[in-house]
């Protein structure tokens, strides 16, 4: 299991990641090749740093009240 500090410190690196491809995605015209694979990591870093604060601010209490 990791600490509440490893978790935020990947949550960091995750959306550093994420200003980092959508800056190359902003410089490439509409129609490069390389988009598409941007795009795919782009939407791979932001699930990663979604499923991590998700995470730390995990539900407290039942499924079902």
């Amino acid at each position: 299991m990791r600490t509440e500090n490893q978790i935020q410190s990947k949550i960091n690196e995750l959306t550093l990641q994420r200003r980092s491809l959508e800056s190359r995605l902003a410089a490439l015209p509409a129609g490069d090749p390389q988009r598409a694979g941007l795009e795919v990591q782009l939407t791979r870093a932001e699930d990663m740093a979604l499923m991590l604060e998700w995470v730390l601010n995990a539900p407290v209490g039942k499924y079902h009240a």
